[in-house]
């Protein structure tokens, strides 16, 4: 991997980190005029979907083809509930920072999750990672000591729910490739989540069409962008920019909303963080010797 490859995507981090931040922002605001969450993720959903709409039509009907469309529809049950309680929890008035402090809890659930459905272990180093994880968690609600607020429940819901979500990635895309498990994401997630905007609905007035819009585009834009530095850069030298999500929505927190994080948010968050980043990257470096120790099939025995 070049240098400026890594470059490249530790600026394709930092897009994402802002588009998302910025997401978010544009979905707090939404949920004080009124419109309700799960509203908010069908949107997201549709216009997200035609912002994709040139990239899947460049590929044609080949990414149609699968095998596992049982899965796939598992997959987008699974995402949409967690894309709910995600966007539910941000509408009920919790601090940005709080929202992604607490979204950096979904690795170390996906790393749970690995042991207990895809047959990894618990190593030494994974289990200390996951200690200091789930500590920064607590530091951050400090249950007992502070009222824990209704949505930092949902978002923590949302994070594990996604790590269900992640596993089935991870075993769709043994077979499938990323264009297709995209594609069927975008176009079951949206009926989905259409069935619970249902309960809930109302017309969105002729105001907020153009923050569903610009929520749906930038969505679109900050995963794209996040799926590109990984295509570009190893996770391990990228995956240290995502922290900028909480700076990023600490500082939007702040000059839109008033919300000032408090020192616990900011310790627990970094542990959270740290816990997260490590499990990848050590199992970045175990993977690394096991195939250092493999044949090459390419060089003769």
């Amino acid at each position: 991997m070049n240098q400026s490859n890594t470059l490249a995507g530790a600026g394709f981090m930092v897009l994402s980190t802002l588009g998302f931040s910025v997401m978010h922002a544009m979905i707090q605001y939404l949920g004080t005029t009124g419109i309700h969450g799960f509203e908010i993720a069908f949107f997201r959903n549709v216009f997200g979907f035609f912002a994709l709409l040139p990239i899947l039509m460049r590929h044609g009907l080949a990414p149609f083809r699968t095998q596992r469309l049982p899965l796939h529809g598992l997959r987008a049950v699974v995402n949409s509930v967690a894309m709910l309680l995600f966007f539910y929890g941000i509408t009920t008035g919790i601090a940005l920072g709080l929202v992604q402090a607490l979204s950096f809890t979904a690795p170390l659930f996906v790393s749970v999750l690995a042991v207990l459905f895809l047959g990894e272990r618990f190593r030494a180093h994974r289990t200390a990672a996951l200690v200091v994880g789930f500590v920064g968690a607590l530091i951050i609600l400090r249950p007992g000591v502070a009222e824990i607020p209704s949505g930092a429940i949902y978002i923590l819901c949302s994070a594990m729910i996604w790590g269900v979500a992640m596993i089935i990635i991870k075993r769709l895309t043994a077979t499938d490739s990323a264009v297709t498990v995209a594609l069927y994401m975008v176009l079951m997630m949206g009926p989905i989540s259409g069935i619970a905007a249902a309960f809930v609905w109302t017309w969105p007035t002729p105001e907020q069409w153009p923050w569903l819009v610009a929520i749906g585009i930038v969505g679109t834009i900050a995963q794209l962008s996040f799926t590109q530095a990984f295509r570009l850069a190893d996770a391990t030298a990228v995956l240290p920019f995502d922290f900028g999500k909480l700076i990023f929505s600490a500082l939007l927190g702040y000059f839109l909303f008033a919300q000032v994080l408090d020192l616990w948010v900011w310790i627990g968050g970094a542990l959270i963080f740290f816990g997260g980043f490590y499990i990848a990257w050590r199992e970045r470096k175990v993977k690394g010797a096991v195939e250092t120790t493999q044949p090459d099939p390419a060089r003769p025995a």
